[in-house]
């Protein structure tokens, strides 16, 4: 098996849909396809089940994802090691979001450039859909996600910034003639539907209205591109954070302040068993920094 077709397979696994890995793989959904039906010959046994609306795998394609993270998981090492002698560094940081205001964050990726100077850093962008999964499976080293996080298995960590809370409408929308909103109109109109856990979902978008009527759940999105697809073709609104108003700024998209929202707060996370001395200097930069207002 090549490493692109392993690398294909992963990330089949990973988004279990055709078109998604193509696009995060920059190649073909023909070429995904391909490769994955080779692999199954190889083998001799279906390694994803199939149909016209799901992709999942099958118990000998779990096996062989469980047997080829830790391979792939030690190669990408090995490559970053490499990469960092080769750069005259010693410590490689992979940093994940979920946002995209990587330009925001400045000051705390100066900061600490400034205490670890041979420091590699590394930023990966993840999906909301998957928001712990590449913590757990060693993709990456902590992560700056919003609160509420109850995850047993995760340190919380400083607060990194905080922000407003918006809502994103189509142009077209009724709502997009008035100067604000209230968490009480959501309960008129869709909302998308992620597979992120419940408890943290709603710490942007409540599943009642505070008088206690349903919003309801609409299509499935697995990234923020699908989201704000979905919002633009008046499939859908969505409580999102303020930081999009400035980087997904669209002509068919209007943000509006939600009066009744909380100040949404991001926090430095980790996995606790995984803790390094460079994940503390990094948590200890951003307390010092204090929490960044956008």
């Amino acid at each position: 098996m090549e490493l692109r077709d392993i690398e294909i397979f992963l990330t089949l696994a990973e988004e279990l849909h055709f078109g998604r890995t193509a696009e995060r793989l920059h190649v073909s959904q023909a070429r995904v396809s391909q490769a994955i039906k080779k692999q199954e010959r190889q083998i001799g046994a279906a390694l994803f089940d199939r149909t016209s609306r799901t992709v999942t795998l099958t118990p000998i394609g779990r096996q062989l994802l469980d047997d080829l993270r830790p391979v792939q998981r030690g190669l990408r090492d090995s490559l970053q090691r490499a990469t960092a002698a080769a750069r005259g560094t010693t410590d490689v940081l992979r940093l994940g979001m979920l946002a995209s205001n990587l330009d925001d964050l400045r000051p705390l990726l100066d900061g600490l450039r400034s205490r670890r100077q041979h420091c590699l850093l590394e930023i990966a962008h993840n999906h909301f859909s998957d928001p712990f999964g590449p913590l757990r499976r060693g993709e990456i080293d902590a992560q700056i996600n919003w609160l509420p996080i109850q995850e047993p298995d995760l340190t919380v960590g400083p607060i990194v910034h905080t922000e407003r809370i918006l809502l994103a409408v189509a142009t077209d929308n009724p709502l997009a003639y008035q100067d604000s909103v209230r968490y009480e109109d959501l309960g008129d109109y869709v909302v998308p539907s992620t597979t992120a856990p419940d408890y943290w979902v709603s710490g942007i978008t409540p599943f009642h209205t505070p008088s206690g009527r349903p919003i309801p759940r609409g299509p499935y999105v697995a990234n923020f591109q699908e989201l704000i697809t979905i919002v633009a073709a008046g499939n859908a609104v969505c409580p999102v954070h303020d930081h999009a108003s400035r980087y997904y700024a669209r002509p068919d998209i209007r943000y509006l302040p939600i009066a009744d929202a909380p100040i949404a707060e991001w926090a430095l996370i980790w996995r606790t068993a995984a803790e390094t001395d460079l994940i503390r200097t990094l948590a200890q930069v951003v307390t010092d920094l204090g929490p960044l207002r956008l």
